[in-house]
């Protein structure tokens, strides 16, 4: 089956194309959105935490493990 409104590429058509960046840029931009690199950006890790830590933080609401990732920090810059 042939599409005429999306003919398939030959090699005369991947030679000529062009970046998407340079033909519809604001697309593009779009696709860049969101939340902006942090930093200091925070390492994923895996660790085992006792039960009622974890519910006591979960209990807490959104951003419990950031909770969590705060009182250690108080921790260690106490403990340095």
């Amino acid at each position: 089956m042939i599409d005429t409104d999306n003919p398939e590429w030959t090699e005369d058509t991947f030679k000529n194309a062009k970046p998407a960046s340079e033909v519809l840029p604001n697309v593009v931009a779009a696709y860049r959105r969101g939340r902006p690199k942090a930093d200091n950006p925070k390492v994923s890790t895996t660790i085992r935490l006792s039960p009622d830590v974890i519910e006591y933080f979960r209990h807490r609401g959104k951003g419990w493990q950031s909770q969590i990732d705060d009182v250690l920090k108080e921790y260690v810059d106490t403990h340095r």
